[in-house]
């Protein structure tokens, strides 16, 4: 009998997913991931697997936690960058600590309650992600940066279903979490406040420094570079007769470079840390649409290969707001064709 290990975060998603797959005759365990010290929402999760029958299990991840996803963000954010500790957590916890854990416990599948699709290809044999059906709901930009021997293994039962049918099935079942809100924040940052974090995280005081305009004069003072974004408008408190927003930051110098939106837009990127789905490898230029924020509408772009493993990608149209350390995820229709990190703006 097939066997799978439903990751449960205690909300209505992954409960759902664990009905479904259990109904279609395949025996489940149920476990939670510990991340941080924080109680896990184990309760609810718990609550669900006793009321499907089904073990339940509570697995430590906070070392590795820590070291790859909260560390990781705070060292992006100390480098200049903005991270996606979404995506990171997805590829190192969920489908990879996550899954070997499901294989130590003799399960051929790991299941999660993520709103995509996976495929395999006939003619080439390769697994491919795809957007889910409800495409306000599709998390594949997330989940790019999967293997091939992570797609094999792994079943999304919610790609086909939209989340108003998903909440109907929960309270059909009379789930404890039918109603419960979606979670939108980032798990370890729940007020969003991402220098308060850093500074309890690392025990470090970030110091404030120099807005500056595009012409380099200093026009105000910041609060401290990691405190902002590219494309941040709110909270800089500059009086500069018309809407002004972050362009660059300048790490070692400390200074904001703040400008008109104009100056936010650009048409081509630089990426590396490729993964892709639908090819071995990029080897000549290819046509896709891309987007580079986990909200953009995919645009049209051509994607260059480029050494040393990284590409270049040239949307177009100007696109706003293109950022270093964020996603860039490239589309062919609904199947992701790869995805990168964006490491410069040409």
């Amino acid at each position: 009998m097939t066997k799978a290990l439903i990751a449960m975060s205690g909300g209505v998603d992954s409960s759902v997913a664990a009905y479904l797959t259990q109904n279609n005759g395949v025996a489940c365990i149920g476990a939670t991931m510990k991340l941080h010290p924080t109680p896990p929402q184990s309760e609810d999760a718990a609550a669900i697997a006793r009321r499907l029958g089904m073990p339940f299990h509570v697995l430590d991840f906070q070392k590795e936690f820590r070291q790859y996803v909260m560390d990781a963000f705070v060292q992006d954010y100390e480098n200049g960058l903005t991270p996606n500790p979404c995506v990171v957590c997805n590829q190192k916890l969920k489908f990879g600590y996550l899954m070997d854990g499901a294989t130590e416990l003799g399960c051929e599948y790991v299941v999660t309650g993520h709103y995509a699709r996976v495929a395999q290809v006939a003619a080439t044999g390769r697994w491919v992600l795809k957007k889910a059906l409800d495409k306000g709901k599709d998390q594949s930009y997330f989940l790019y940066g999967l293997t091939q021997a992570q797609l094999s293994r792994i079943l999304f039962p919610l790609g086909e279903l939209t989340k108003d049918a998903v909440r109907q099935i929960a309270l059909e079942q009379g789930f404890v979490n039918a109603k419960k809100k979606d979670s939108q924040d980032v798990c370890f940052i729940p007020d969003g406040d991402y220098p308060a974090f850093m500074t309890r995280h690392t025990g470090k005081t970030y110091p404030g420094g120099d807005f500056l305009d595009r012409d380099g004069n200093v026009v105000g003072r910041h609060k401290g570079a990691v405190c902002y974004t590219v494309g941040q408008r709110k909270g800089l408190g500059l009086a500069m007769g018309e809407p002004v927003y972050v362009c660059g930051k300048d790490m070692d110098k400390n200074t904001v470079t703040v400008g008109p939106n104009e100056a936010l837009m650009h048409t081509t990127l630089r990426a590396d840390r490729w993964f892709w789905h639908t090819i071995p490898e990029l080897t000549v230029p290819m046509r896709v649409l891309a987007k580079a924020r986990s909200r953009m509408t995919e645009q049209p772009a051509t994607v260059y290969p480029e050494e040393n493993g990284f590409a270049r990608v040239e949307f177009d149209q100007p696109q706003r707001a293109l950022t270093p350390g964020q996603a860039v995820v490239l589309y062919d229709g609904d199947t992701v064709v790869g995805g990168g990190t964006i490491t410069e703006i040409l």
